[in-house]
């Protein structure tokens, strides 16, 4: 927690191979974010997306044991570049926070990805989802190098 009392956002970063517009139509499809939507041992996702602003977005994700609801609106939409949307599940408290991710165009047919999760109710809202948004990230890699191989 900072000295003013707010925890601070996470930032996770990764560069893929691709455009900018390429990685941003992954983080708008739904049956493709199914795929590597999955952190820790989620074994399936389901995604609804309304890509508009103000749409909704819902993200099941299951795991063996149990299974995560994610909630929110899509409270920014500016293709190639940015993606914003507010997250609200069990781990937040059932409170909105705001993920937002950005892509970058890093030299010829590169593309770096900033995903900043941020307006956590407590630290350990914000711990819980530190590996989590870095296993996605992960997992879009497999899935792009998985088609492409």
């Amino acid at each position: 927690m900072s000295p003013d009392g707010v925890t601070p956002p996470l930032v996770v970063r990764r560069t893929f191979a691709g455009t900018r517009e390429e990685l941003f139509d992954e983080w708008t499809d739904p049956e493709g974010m199914a795929a590597w939507m999955c952190p820790g041992d989620i074994v399936s996702s389901d995604v609804q997306l309304d890509l508009r602003l103000g749409g909704a977005l819902r993200i099941t994700m299951r795991g063996p044991k149990a299974a995560y609801e994610h909630r929110g609106e899509i409270t920014a939409l500016e293709r190639p570049s940015k993606i914003a949307f507010t997250w609200i599940a069990k781990a937040t408290d059932d409170r909105p926070t705001l993920v937002t991710v950005e892509f970058f165009a890093r030299g010829r047919n590169q593309c770096e990805v900033v995903l900043t999760h941020e307006n956590f109710p407590r630290p350990e809202a914000r711990q819980q989802y530190e590996g989590g948004w870095a296993r996605i990230l992960e997992r879009l890699a497999d899935d792009r190098d998985a088609r492409q191989g």
